[in-house]
C-alpha cells in the first residue's frame, strides 16, 4: 500500500510503502555500500545501509524516525483507522 513520497529537509525524496506480513525482524541482513571517508581522502570504506531492523508501535516509531519521516506515519496510521490523509 503505497503512503506516498515525502521531500526530506535535506531534499532527499523518499517514497514509502507499507504492507501485512510476518517478518523476522532479527533476521534482516543490511546491504552495504560504498562511501569515500573520510571525504576528501581518497579512501573507500563499506557501510550497512540500516544498522537495525525491530517493530514498533505508532508511539515509539514517532520516536525513532527523524522528523521528516513522520508524515508516513501519520498517513499509516489514518489508512489503518479508515481515514483519509
Amino acid at each position: 500500500m503505497p503512503l506516498g513520497t515525502v521531500r526530506q529537509p535535506s531534499g532527499k525524496r523518499l517514497t514509502v510503502f507499507a504492507l501485512a506480513g510476518d517478518l523476522d525482524a532479527d533476521a534482516i541482513v543490511s546491504n552495504t555500500f560504498t562511501l569515500e571517508w573520510p571525504r576528501g581522502s581518497g579512501r573507500l570504506q563499506e557501510f550497512p545501509e540500516i544498522d537495525r531492523a525491530g517493530w514498533f508501535g505508532l508511539d515509539d516509531g514517532r520516536r525513532a524516525v527523524v522528523r521528516g519521516q513522520l508524515p508516513f506515519l501519520d498517513r499509516l496510521a489514518a489508512l489503518l483507522t479508515g481515514a483519509a490523509w
